[in-house]
């Protein structure tokens, strides 16, 4: 597992590993990174369903619970296909703008 870490934000990736090694992975070194917005890069994972992502959930949850954003970075599946509940974008950028504008919201109390 790769952490990439830029200022609060830490991106979160692995080369040739199984999703469900990748999960397991990132909970386990979840506490290291627990204090940082982090974006999850999938773009390895070449063939991903909205299954696999939903996956995500419970780890996402509780990240957002401690008032921090958590991001999904794959162009595999579309927005529209997952809950509302999984933050989830086509590009790394488009996932900082998505915790840049959480920020906000946060800030304002939204």
């Amino acid at each position: 597992m790769i952490f990439d870490k830029d200022e609060n934000i830490t991106i979160v990736f692995q080369e040739n590993a199984t999703l469900k090694i990748f999960l397991e992975n990132l909970t386990n070194g979840y506490e290291k990174i627990k204090n940082d917005h982090i974006i999850i890069n999938l773009f390895s994972f070449t063939e991903i369903t909205k299954n696999e992502l939903l996956e995500f959930l419970d780890i996402s949850n509780t990240h957002k619970k401690a008032k921090k954003s958590f991001v999904l970075v794959t162009d595999v599946v579309s927005y529209d296909d997952v809950p509302t509940t999984i933050s989830i974008a086509p590009t790394i950028q488009e996932a900082k703008d998505i915790i840049e504008m959480e920020e906000i919201e946060r800030d304002l109390g939204i």
